[in-house]
Formats: C-alpha cells, sequence, structure tokens
C-alpha cells in the first residue's frame, strides 16, 4: 500500500462521517447551538469541508471547489467569500445555517472529488514537496494532508456527538 492509499482511505472516512452526522437532520437540529457560544452541525460540517476545500486547492494549484462550482452562492453566506470558519466568533457561527443538509453533503462531496482526484495522482515525491515555508520545520505536501484529515475528522466527530446530543434531548 501506497501512502497516497491510506490518505485516500482516510478521506473517504470523512465522507461517510459527515454523511452519518448530518443524515436526514431536520432544519432546526442542523442549526441549533445547545449554547450561545457553541457550533452547529451545520456551521462545523461547513468549516470541516471549507478547511479541507481551501487547504487541499492550495496545495494542488487547483481553484477552491466553494468558488469554482457557485457553492458561496448556494449557501448565500453573509460573510467574506473566502471565509473558512477559522478564528470565527459566535456571531460569524450562528450566520452558519442551512435549509436542508443536502446543501452540506452536496457541498462536501463536491470537494471530496476534487480531493480524491488529486490524491490518486500523487507520487511519493509529491509528499515530499513543500507548500508552506512559514512554519518551522517547512510544511510538506503530506503533512499538510494529514493536518486536514486530523482536523476534518475532529470537527465530523464533534458533529457526531452534537446530533446525538440533540436528538437525545428532543426525544
Amino acid at each position: 500500500m501506497h501512502a497516497k492509499d491510506i490518505l485516500i482511505d482516510g478521506f473517504n472516512r470523512i465522507q461517510e462521517e459527515v454523511h452519518a452526522a448530518v443524515g436526514d437532520l431536520p432544519p432546526d437540529v442542523l442549526n441549533a447551538r445547545p449554547a450561545p457560544d457553541a457550533n452547529s452541525v451545520s456551521w462545523l460540517v461547513w468549516h470541516l469541508t471549507r478547511v479541507q476545500d481551501d487547504h487541499v486547492a492550495d496545495a494542488s494549484g487547483l481553484d477552491q471547489v466553494w468558488l469554482s462550482q457557485d457553492w458561496e452562492k448556494r449557501f448565500g453566506l453573509d460573510l467574506p467569500r473566502k471565509a473558512t470558519g477559522y478564528g470565527h466568533s459566535a456571531a460569524q457561527v450562528a450566520k452558519v445555517r442551512v435549509d436542508s443538509g443536502d446543501l452540506l453533503t452536496g457541498y462536501y462531496d463536491a470537494v471530496h472529488e476534487q480531493s480524491l482526484g488529486f490524491l490518486r495522482g500523487l507520487t511519493a515525491a509529491d509528499l515530499e514537496r513543500v507548500v508552506d515555508e512559514r512554519w518551522e520545520p517547512p510544511v510538506t505536501l503530506a503533512v499538510r494532508l494529514v493536518s486536514v484529515l486530523s482536523d476534518d475528522l475532529q470537527h465530523v466527530g464533534q458533529a457526531a456527538y452534537l446530533r446525538g446530543l440533540l436528538q437525545s434531548a428532543a426525544s
């Protein structure tokens, strides 16, 4: 098994977990926040997808799906065009609301497709390429992809936990 195959497996797991976390939740549950400073399932899934979209597009030289496939317009959020959710205030988190889980999973699936297309073409040498020199040591493509994988899995786990919490409170 090659390193890229492990990465592909990891990114496929994110997709499975995104669909499980969003499932058939109604908008009131997707957008619910258990406390004023807490995130919603909608925000968590939107954010993890934006991070993957932003970071993989930057590392691959591709356009962000958010902009190139008009997801920004479909979501219609009152946020800067390139916002990823990093450092969002409670007020900004509150602006990420959806009318359907299909919007979240549709955007995730489009980003996932672009990510997998990029991952499938990688060589071992590609993974050693430095993609960010602002850090010490400089960040390689392999490190960046594992970072995205880790961040996305943490956030989808939070979304799954929140789903269970909200469903339990409703019953």
